[in-house]
Protein backbone atom coordinates (compact mmCIF):
# COMPACT_ATOMS: atom_id res chain seq x y z
CA UNK A 1 0.00 0.00 0.00
CA UNK A 2 1.45 3.35 -0.85
CA UNK A 3 1.23 6.86 0.78
CA UNK A 4 -0.66 5.44 3.95
CA UNK A 5 2.31 3.85 6.02
CA UNK A 6 1.07 0.51 5.61
CA UNK A 7 3.23 -2.45 4.55
CA UNK A 8 3.53 -6.09 5.25
CA UNK A 9 6.63 -8.41 5.50
CA UNK A 10 7.72 -11.71 5.28
CA UNK A 11 10.89 -12.29 7.51
CA UNK A 12 13.14 -15.49 7.22
CA UNK A 13 16.52 -16.65 7.69
CA UNK A 14 18.53 -17.06 4.46
CA UNK A 15 21.57 -19.71 6.91
CA UNK A 16 19.31 -22.34 7.96
CA UNK A 17 22.79 -23.55 9.92
CA UNK A 18 22.13 -20.82 12.58
CA UNK A 19 21.22 -21.68 16.13
CA UNK A 20 17.45 -21.09 16.47
CA UNK A 21 18.87 -18.57 19.55
CA UNK A 22 21.04 -16.92 16.53
CA UNK A 23 17.45 -17.04 14.12
CA UNK A 24 15.26 -15.37 16.69
CA UNK A 25 17.93 -12.80 17.46
CA UNK A 26 17.78 -11.34 13.70
CA UNK A 27 13.95 -12.02 12.95
CA UNK A 28 13.55 -9.53 16.44
CA UNK A 29 16.27 -7.35 15.05
CA UNK A 30 14.26 -7.39 11.84
CA UNK A 31 11.13 -6.28 13.26
CA UNK A 32 12.60 -3.79 15.48
CA UNK A 33 13.94 -2.23 12.28
CA UNK A 34 11.00 -2.47 10.32
CA UNK A 35 9.10 -0.83 13.49
CA UNK A 36 5.15 0.17 13.85
CA UNK A 37 3.94 -3.62 14.03
CA UNK A 38 0.18 -3.88 14.20
CA UNK A 39 0.39 -7.78 14.29
CA UNK A 40 3.15 -10.04 14.61
CA UNK A 41 2.51 -14.11 13.70
CA UNK A 42 5.75 -16.19 14.44
CA UNK A 43 6.04 -20.04 12.75
CA UNK A 44 7.92 -22.31 14.63
CA UNK A 45 9.55 -25.53 13.45
CA UNK A 46 9.35 -26.64 17.21
CA UNK A 47 7.20 -24.49 19.49
CA UNK A 48 7.67 -26.97 22.54
CA UNK A 49 11.35 -26.40 22.48
CA UNK A 50 10.94 -22.99 20.92
CA UNK A 51 8.22 -20.96 21.94
CA UNK A 52 9.24 -20.46 25.57
CA UNK A 53 12.59 -18.29 24.45
CA UNK A 54 10.52 -16.09 22.04
CA UNK A 55 8.00 -16.09 24.44
CA UNK A 56 10.44 -14.11 26.76
CA UNK A 57 11.63 -11.57 24.08
CA UNK A 58 7.91 -10.33 22.82
CA UNK A 59 8.21 -6.93 23.84
CA UNK A 60 5.84 -5.08 21.26
CA UNK A 61 2.52 -3.36 22.59
CA UNK A 62 0.69 -5.48 19.42
CA UNK A 63 -1.18 -9.07 19.22
CA UNK A 64 0.91 -11.23 18.98
CA UNK A 65 0.71 -15.03 17.32
CA UNK A 66 3.02 -18.07 18.09
CA UNK A 67 2.17 -21.26 16.44
CA UNK A 68 3.79 -24.39 15.00
CA UNK A 69 4.30 -24.61 11.35
CA UNK A 70 7.84 -25.29 10.17
CA UNK A 71 9.02 -22.92 7.12
CA UNK A 72 10.06 -25.07 4.19
CA UNK A 73 12.80 -23.10 3.59
CA UNK A 74 14.95 -25.00 5.99
CA UNK A 75 14.57 -22.25 8.89
CA UNK A 76 13.52 -22.84 12.11
CA UNK A 77 11.55 -19.61 12.77
CA UNK A 78 9.89 -17.04 10.15
CA UNK A 79 6.92 -14.03 10.78
CA UNK A 80 4.55 -12.33 9.39
CA UNK A 81 4.28 -8.69 10.08
CA UNK A 82 1.90 -6.08 9.37
CA UNK A 83 3.52 -2.87 10.15
CA UNK A 84 1.82 0.65 10.11
CA UNK A 85 3.49 3.82 10.99
CA UNK A 86 0.10 6.08 11.48
CA UNK A 87 -1.67 3.26 13.89
CA UNK A 88 -2.53 4.09 17.65
CA UNK A 89 -2.21 0.64 19.62
CA UNK A 90 -4.16 0.88 23.00
CA UNK A 91 -5.55 -2.52 25.40
CA UNK A 92 -9.71 -2.50 26.16
CA UNK A 93 -11.21 -4.99 27.16
CA UNK A 94 -8.37 -8.22 26.39
CA UNK A 95 -8.40 -6.87 23.02
CA UNK A 96 -6.10 -4.96 21.10
CA UNK A 97 -7.18 -1.59 19.67
CA UNK A 98 -6.20 -0.72 16.28
CA UNK A 99 -7.03 2.82 15.14
CA UNK A 100 -5.52 3.73 11.89
CA UNK A 101 -6.34 5.87 9.28
CA UNK A 102 -9.86 6.61 10.61
CA UNK A 103 -10.34 2.58 10.97
CA UNK A 104 -10.98 0.52 14.15
CA UNK A 105 -10.13 -2.91 14.34
CA UNK A 106 -9.76 -5.19 17.55
CA UNK A 107 -7.60 -7.99 17.24
CA UNK A 108 -7.65 -11.29 19.80
CA UNK A 109 -4.30 -13.04 19.19
CA UNK A 110 -2.73 -16.68 20.55
CA UNK A 111 -6.18 -17.35 22.02
CA UNK A 112 -5.67 -20.72 24.32
CA UNK A 113 -8.06 -22.63 26.36
CA UNK A 114 -8.37 -25.06 29.22
CA UNK A 115 -11.49 -26.81 27.77
CA UNK A 116 -10.44 -30.81 27.07
CA UNK A 117 -11.59 -31.66 22.99
CA UNK A 118 -11.36 -29.02 20.16
CA UNK A 119 -15.14 -29.03 19.95
CA UNK A 120 -15.34 -27.42 23.55
CA UNK A 121 -11.67 -25.42 22.97
CA UNK A 122 -13.45 -23.52 20.01
CA UNK A 123 -16.49 -23.60 22.03
CA UNK A 124 -14.62 -21.38 24.57
CA UNK A 125 -12.59 -19.51 22.30
CA UNK A 126 -15.30 -17.49 20.28
CA UNK A 127 -17.60 -17.49 23.60
CA UNK A 128 -14.57 -15.36 25.18
CA UNK A 129 -13.68 -13.55 22.24
CA UNK A 130 -17.55 -12.67 21.51
CA UNK A 131 -17.85 -11.52 25.19
CA UNK A 132 -14.51 -8.83 24.74
CA UNK A 133 -16.58 -7.93 21.47
CA UNK A 134 -19.55 -7.13 23.64
CA UNK A 135 -17.92 -5.13 26.39
CA UNK A 136 -16.90 -3.01 23.58
CA UNK A 137 -20.01 -2.38 21.95
CA UNK A 138 -19.44 -4.72 19.27
CA UNK A 139 -20.74 -8.51 17.89
CA UNK A 140 -19.48 -11.35 16.75
CA UNK A 141 -21.74 -11.53 13.75
CA UNK A 142 -21.73 -7.92 13.08
CA UNK A 143 -18.16 -7.26 13.33
CA UNK A 144 -15.83 -10.11 13.30
CA UNK A 145 -14.03 -9.50 9.84
CA UNK A 146 -11.66 -12.91 9.93
CA UNK A 147 -10.40 -15.70 11.86
CA UNK A 148 -8.15 -17.97 12.05
CA UNK A 149 -8.10 -21.32 13.36
CA UNK A 150 -4.93 -24.04 14.26
CA UNK A 151 -5.87 -27.19 14.78
CA UNK A 152 -3.31 -29.74 16.14
CA UNK A 153 -3.45 -32.64 14.29
CA UNK A 154 -6.18 -31.64 12.06
CA UNK A 155 -7.13 -35.20 10.68
CA UNK A 156 -8.56 -36.24 14.04
CA UNK A 157 -9.49 -32.70 15.57
CA UNK A 158 -10.66 -30.98 12.50
CA UNK A 159 -14.19 -32.19 13.19
CA UNK A 160 -14.54 -30.95 16.32
CA UNK A 161 -13.73 -27.72 15.90
CA UNK A 162 -16.21 -27.33 13.13
CA UNK A 163 -18.98 -28.77 15.24
CA UNK A 164 -17.75 -26.66 18.02
CA UNK A 165 -18.01 -23.36 15.76
CA UNK A 166 -21.53 -24.58 14.03
CA UNK A 167 -22.69 -24.37 17.70
CA UNK A 168 -21.46 -21.03 18.55
CA UNK A 169 -22.81 -19.68 14.98
CA UNK A 170 -26.23 -21.21 15.77
CA UNK A 171 -26.24 -19.08 18.60
CA UNK A 172 -25.22 -15.86 16.49
CA UNK A 173 -27.87 -16.72 13.94
CA UNK A 174 -24.64 -16.74 11.67
CA UNK A 175 -26.08 -19.38 8.84
CA UNK A 176 -26.60 -20.07 5.28
CA UNK A 177 -29.37 -17.21 5.11
CA UNK A 178 -27.40 -14.27 7.15
CA UNK A 179 -23.83 -14.67 6.62
CA UNK A 180 -20.68 -16.55 8.42
CA UNK A 181 -17.39 -15.04 8.54
CA UNK A 182 -13.97 -15.05 6.49
CA UNK A 183 -11.24 -18.06 8.07
CA UNK A 184 -8.53 -20.36 7.91
CA UNK A 185 -8.68 -23.82 9.52
CA UNK A 186 -4.92 -25.17 9.21
CA UNK A 187 -2.71 -27.91 10.77
CA UNK A 188 -0.55 -25.93 14.47
CA UNK A 189 0.89 -26.79 17.14
CA UNK A 190 1.32 -24.65 20.23
CA UNK A 191 3.85 -25.31 23.15
CA UNK A 192 1.29 -27.11 25.03
CA UNK A 193 0.20 -30.63 23.38
CA UNK A 194 -3.13 -30.24 25.54
CA UNK A 195 -3.92 -27.08 23.90
CA UNK A 196 -5.81 -28.62 20.30
CA UNK A 197 -7.09 -25.42 19.02
CA UNK A 198 -5.52 -21.72 18.84
CA UNK A 199 -7.35 -18.81 17.44
CA UNK A 200 -6.76 -15.13 16.15
CA UNK A 201 -9.12 -13.22 14.71
CA UNK A 202 -9.82 -9.46 14.40
CA UNK A 203 -13.37 -7.20 13.79
CA UNK A 204 -13.70 -3.92 12.64
CA UNK A 205 -15.87 -1.13 14.15
CA UNK A 206 -18.13 1.09 12.00
CA UNK A 207 -17.21 -0.48 8.43
CA UNK A 208 -19.61 -2.48 6.43
CA UNK A 209 -18.60 -5.96 6.09
CA UNK A 210 -19.22 -7.26 2.38
CA UNK A 211 -18.84 -10.90 1.92
CA UNK A 212 -17.15 -12.47 -1.28
CA UNK A 213 -18.32 -15.83 -2.44
CA UNK A 214 -16.89 -16.84 -6.03
CA UNK A 215 -19.29 -18.76 -7.13
CA UNK A 216 -18.34 -19.38 -10.69
CA UNK A 217 -15.42 -21.21 -9.30
CA UNK A 218 -16.24 -22.11 -5.91
CA UNK A 219 -19.32 -23.43 -3.66
CA UNK A 220 -20.80 -21.94 -0.52
CA UNK A 221 -18.99 -23.82 2.49
CA UNK A 222 -22.03 -25.34 4.24
CA UNK A 223 -22.30 -27.45 1.49
CA UNK A 224 -20.12 -29.59 2.90
CA UNK A 225 -20.75 -28.88 6.35
CA UNK A 226 -18.30 -25.78 7.31
CA UNK A 227 -19.39 -22.69 7.93
CA UNK A 228 -17.22 -19.75 6.34
CA UNK A 229 -17.20 -16.89 3.82
CA UNK A 230 -14.46 -17.26 1.06
CA UNK A 231 -13.36 -13.72 1.64
CA UNK A 232 -14.21 -10.51 2.56
CA UNK A 233 -13.90 -6.84 2.28
CA UNK A 234 -14.11 -4.01 5.21
CA UNK A 235 -12.88 -0.83 4.75
CA UNK A 236 -9.46 -0.91 2.34
CA UNK A 237 -8.36 -4.61 3.12
CA UNK A 238 -9.54 -7.97 1.53
CA UNK A 239 -9.50 -10.49 3.53
CA UNK A 240 -9.10 -14.30 1.17
CA UNK A 241 -9.57 -17.43 3.72
CA UNK A 242 -7.62 -20.66 3.40
CA UNK A 243 -8.33 -21.31 -0.25
CA UNK A 244 -7.17 -24.57 -2.32
CA UNK A 245 -8.27 -26.11 -5.63
CA UNK A 246 -11.87 -26.75 -5.59
CA UNK A 247 -14.78 -26.70 -8.03
CA UNK A 248 -18.17 -25.08 -7.36
CA UNK A 249 -19.36 -28.24 -6.82
CA UNK A 250 -16.86 -28.76 -3.52
CA UNK A 251 -14.91 -31.00 -5.43
CA UNK A 252 -11.61 -31.17 -5.20
CA UNK A 253 -9.77 -30.82 -8.74
CA UNK A 254 -6.36 -32.37 -9.68
CA UNK A 255 -5.79 -35.12 -7.19
CA UNK A 256 -2.50 -35.89 -6.29
CA UNK A 257 -0.81 -33.14 -8.24
CA UNK A 258 0.41 -30.18 -6.35
CA UNK A 259 1.57 -27.96 -9.33
CA UNK A 260 -2.06 -28.26 -10.99
CA UNK A 261 -3.83 -27.47 -7.73
CA UNK A 262 -1.19 -24.32 -7.46
CA UNK A 263 -2.66 -22.94 -10.35
CA UNK A 264 -6.43 -23.80 -9.63
CA UNK A 265 -5.82 -22.61 -6.04
CA UNK A 266 -4.65 -19.25 -7.49
CA UNK A 267 -7.35 -19.31 -10.23
CA UNK A 268 -9.86 -19.09 -7.52
CA UNK A 269 -8.18 -16.84 -5.64
CA UNK A 270 -8.05 -14.12 -8.78
CA UNK A 271 -11.95 -14.78 -8.94
CA UNK A 272 -12.33 -14.12 -5.06
CA UNK A 273 -9.85 -11.15 -5.80
CA UNK A 274 -11.58 -9.59 -8.37
CA UNK A 275 -15.17 -9.78 -6.97
CA UNK A 276 -13.78 -7.71 -4.19
CA UNK A 277 -12.58 -5.28 -6.50
CA UNK A 278 -9.32 -6.25 -6.45
CA UNK A 279 -6.42 -8.09 -8.35
CA UNK A 280 -3.43 -10.12 -7.79
CA UNK A 281 -1.54 -7.04 -7.72
CA UNK A 282 -3.07 -5.77 -4.99
CA UNK A 283 -2.01 -8.64 -2.73
CA UNK A 284 -0.18 -7.49 0.02
CA UNK A 285 0.56 -10.58 1.48
CA UNK A 286 0.40 -14.47 1.38
CA UNK A 287 0.63 -17.39 3.59
CA UNK A 288 0.77 -21.15 1.88
CA UNK A 289 0.37 -24.12 3.46
CA UNK A 290 1.50 -27.68 2.07
CA UNK A 291 0.38 -30.95 3.30
CA UNK A 292 3.90 -32.73 1.77
CA UNK A 293 6.95 -31.18 2.57
CA UNK A 294 8.29 -32.62 -0.42
CA UNK A 295 6.18 -30.79 -2.54
CA UNK A 296 8.01 -27.79 -1.37
CA UNK A 297 10.07 -27.44 -4.08
CA UNK A 298 7.89 -27.35 -6.89
CA UNK A 299 5.26 -24.69 -4.70
CA UNK A 300 8.38 -22.46 -4.33
CA UNK A 301 9.44 -22.05 -7.95
CA UNK A 302 5.76 -21.32 -8.58
CA UNK A 303 5.39 -18.32 -6.37
CA UNK A 304 9.12 -16.81 -7.13
CA UNK A 305 8.56 -17.08 -10.95
CA UNK A 306 4.81 -15.27 -10.18
CA UNK A 307 4.98 -13.45 -7.22
CA UNK A 308 9.00 -12.23 -7.37
CA UNK A 309 7.98 -8.52 -5.87
CA UNK A 310 5.38 -9.79 -3.27
CA UNK A 311 6.04 -11.14 0.45
CA UNK A 312 5.22 -14.76 1.05
CA UNK A 313 5.87 -17.82 2.58
CA UNK A 314 5.63 -21.67 2.30
CA UNK A 315 4.91 -23.89 5.06
CA UNK A 316 4.16 -27.34 6.57
CA UNK A 317 0.82 -27.13 7.55
CA UNK A 318 -1.65 -30.15 6.24
CA UNK A 319 -5.53 -29.23 4.83
CA UNK A 320 -8.67 -29.84 6.57
CA UNK A 321 -8.84 -32.69 3.75
CA UNK A 322 -6.13 -34.91 2.81
CA UNK A 323 -6.92 -34.47 -1.12
CA UNK A 324 -5.58 -30.62 -0.60
CA UNK A 325 -1.81 -30.92 -1.08
CA UNK A 326 -1.47 -26.79 -0.89
CA UNK A 327 -3.89 -24.09 0.15
CA UNK A 328 -3.34 -20.54 0.34
CA UNK A 329 -4.93 -17.30 2.40
CA UNK A 330 -3.91 -13.60 1.73
CA UNK A 331 -4.52 -10.17 2.26
CA UNK A 332 -5.02 -7.43 -0.29
CA UNK A 333 -6.45 -3.75 -0.77
CA UNK A 334 -9.04 -3.25 -2.70
CA UNK A 335 -8.06 0.23 -4.33
CA UNK A 336 -4.92 1.71 -4.65
CA UNK A 337 -3.01 4.60 -2.81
Amino acid sequence: MKDIGESHHILSISNPMLPYDRQLDMIIGRINDIGHPVFIRFFLSDPATQAPLLQERICWNCPVSVIGQTPLNGTKIAAWVWSDTGAVISRENGLFRVESHGEVSYWYAGGLSDEVGSHDQTVSLLDRFSSSLEEVGLSLEDNCVRTWFFVRDIDVNYKGMVEGRNSVFDRHNLTEETHFIASTGIEGRTASHGNLVMMDAVAVKGLPIRHIYGLSHLNRTSEYGVRFERGSVAGRHVFISGTASIDNRGQILHAGNVTLQTARMLENVRVLLEEAGSSMDGICCMLVYLRDPADSAAVTAIFRERFPDKPWIVLQAPVCRPGWLVEMECIATGRSF
